[in-house]
């Protein structure tokens, strides 16, 4: 495949055709129909550095150029459904806005040329949880977003309005001239000011992918409640204590979380326009609890979850990261041809023998042969889903494992896009 100028726009209505055939063929994957041909996508984010020549900094930092690098690389290798690229690598002036508290990035906490380093820290205690049920938005605003946000320091002494009425509605609102609650305030502003003209950018960014014939698969992400209430509330060894010691409160907090990601992520997809809801999954994979515990507190809500956006004519993909393949059998338990399945490392082929009727498959190929292999061992990978999912009538979306691995070569993936073409096409 040749490269492609990032300013060469094809006409629209060229433009317009290629868009629908490319969407159409996802569709028919998650309807569990073949298409003419087998989709492949293009998930990147600091993939992006190296095939732009930048720094990581450079990508999460510079708008423009990020939005051109993105664009180029769309151009060159014509996916069927890309990520929003933009909005995947350009966090950097957001994420200093808030002064975001539970993530280094390039050039904040890292070199400019490392990744995300997640610090995993109790960020709500255990006697704390009731506290988020009794009153989930009044414990964000004076408990959770100050710990998380340094913008939000202050807010600890936002006022108390539940029970207020009449004139006390008014006298309750006095905490708010504090000093340190309406510096907060300012600060909050204005990171809203640089979070707004992020997402204007993003949606621009996405917009011009769909004029230029690229459908976005994936317009709005979630998270599943076990997993945000582990990554980012209780911490890793919290919640794994939580398991044994807060069993019943558990699955309250998991209930509660659900119903307000599913709210909200309803709300996103509408927004974005976009029925594909990605949902990357952290607490999942067979090493980190029992199948018990999995099919005890991580199932049932993620469960229910994806039923909920299902009944709201949207279209679940979650991304399952690391070997779940002990978990196939469970999570096969969904209405066929509403999902699009996205499996890390586990065994694809096995994936579609178990749940090749059930939904469409996304992946697999593997990190470390994408990184360190050679371009012939790509396209010996490529060939082996081809013939052993593609070929046996599987609903493939071709794609790396998460994402195009950060150190990926680039003509790794020009093999990848070549060789499903090549044997699939």
């Amino acid at each position: 495949m040749s490269t492609v100028n990032a300013s060469s726009t094809p006409p629209p209505i060229e433009a317009e055709a290629a868009y629908d055939a490319r969407w159409q063929r996802l569709m028919d994957c998650v309807r569990l129909q073949q298409p003419d041909r087998m989709p492949v996508a293009m998930y990147a984010t600091f993939w992006l550095s190296k095939y732009g020549g930048v720094s990581k900094r450079e990508l999460m930092y510079d708008y423009e150029q990020t939005a051109q690098i993105a664009e180029r690389a769309v151009l060159e290798f014509e996916p069927d459904g890309v990520s929003p690229m933009f909005a995947g690598s350009a966090l950097g002036r957001v994420l200093e806005a808030v002064d975001y508290k539970q993530l280094q990035w390039p050039g904040h906490g890292v070199g400019d040329h490392q990744p995300y380093q997640y610090l995993d820290r109790e960020y709500v205690s255990a006697e704390e949880l009731q506290d988020l049920l009794r009153d989930p938005t009044g414990f964000y605003l004076r408990s959770y977003l100050p710990r998380i946000f340094g913008a939000f320091d202050g807010f600890e002494e936002f006022p108390e309005l539940p029970g207020a009425f009449y004139f006390r509605a008014i006298t309750a609102l006095r905490p708010l001239a504090r000093p340190k609650v309406r510096d907060a305030l300012r600060r909050v502003l204005d990171a809203a000011d640089e979070v707004d003209r992020y997402m204007t950018r993003a949606g621009q960014w996405n917009q011009r992918a769909n004029s230029l014939g690229f459908p976005i698969l994936g317009g709005s992400n979630t998270g599943a409640p076990y997993d945000v209430i582990a990554d980012y509330f209780r911490g890793a060894t919290g919640m794994m204590k939580d398991l044994f010691r807060h069993k019943d409160q558990l699955h309250d907090v998991l209930d509660m979380m659900r119903r307000n990601l599913v709210r909200m992520s309803i709300a996103n997809a509408k927004a974005s326009g976009n029925p594909v809801v990605f949902i990357p999954i952290h607490w999942a994979p067979d090493a980190f609890m029992s199948p018990k515990q999995f099919e005890t507190f991580w199932w049932p809500s993620f469960r229910q979850m994806l039923l909920d956006l299902i009944d709201a004519d949207l279209i679940p993909m979650p991304l399952w990261e690391s070997d779940c393949t002990k978990r196939l059998d469970v999570i096969k338990d969904i209405p066929a041809g509403k999902c699009i399945y996205w499996f890390e490392r586990t065994d694809i082929v096995k994936a579609f023998e178990v749940l090749g009727d059930r939904v469409a498959l996304r992946g697999n190929l593997s990190p470390s042969m994408m990184t360190t292999g050679t371009p012939q061992e790509v396209d010996a990978a490529v060939k082996h889903l081809v013939d052993n999912v593609w070929n046996k009538g599987g609903s493939l979306i071709l794609d790396t494992a998460f994402g195009i691995p950060d150190e990926t070569p680039v003509e790794n993936v020009r093999t990848m896009f070549d060789a499903a073409r090549r044997y699939a096409g």
